[in-house]
């Protein structure tokens, strides 16, 4: 089962858009761990909202785009992590792991829908 790991981080933070040396070798650690084990599929970091965008359509309207920083929000997506683990509980196992990485954090753990997940498959 694929689970998606997002962890949010206070964008007002200095510190969490500049991860010490320290962090990402403790970060590369386990993803070279992770990955030698066959659990991540992939793991990034994603820019502060001031380089993004938000795009958004509401019913029966044009999508309209929305360029950062998205001033309504304090805690933003910092980066993510996909994972392939047998169940929930070891999905958040893993996100506990993660989480341990940082000094604090957020981390939400999402099921990644699958083609036989869906109703139409079956």
């Amino acid at each position: 089962m694929r689970f998606l790991m997002m962890h949010r981080l206070d964008e007002s933070a200095p510190e969490a858009w500049n991860p010490s040396p320290e962090f990402m070798e403790k970060m590369g650690g386990m993803i070279q761990d992770w990955s030698a084990r066959g659990i991540l599929i992939t793991a990034e970091g994603v820019h502060p909202s001031e380089k993004g965008a938000i795009v958004r359509k509401p019913r029966g309207a044009t999508p309209v785009a929305t360029d950062g920083p998205f001033t309504e929000a304090k805690e933003v997506i910092g980066g993510f992590a996909l994972i392939n683990v047998d169940d929930r509980a070891q999905a958040v196992a893993y996100a506990q792991e993660y989480a341990g990485l940082f000094e604090e954090i957020e981390v939400e753990v999402r099921q990644v829908v699958e083609f036989d997940d869906l109703p139409a498959a079956q």
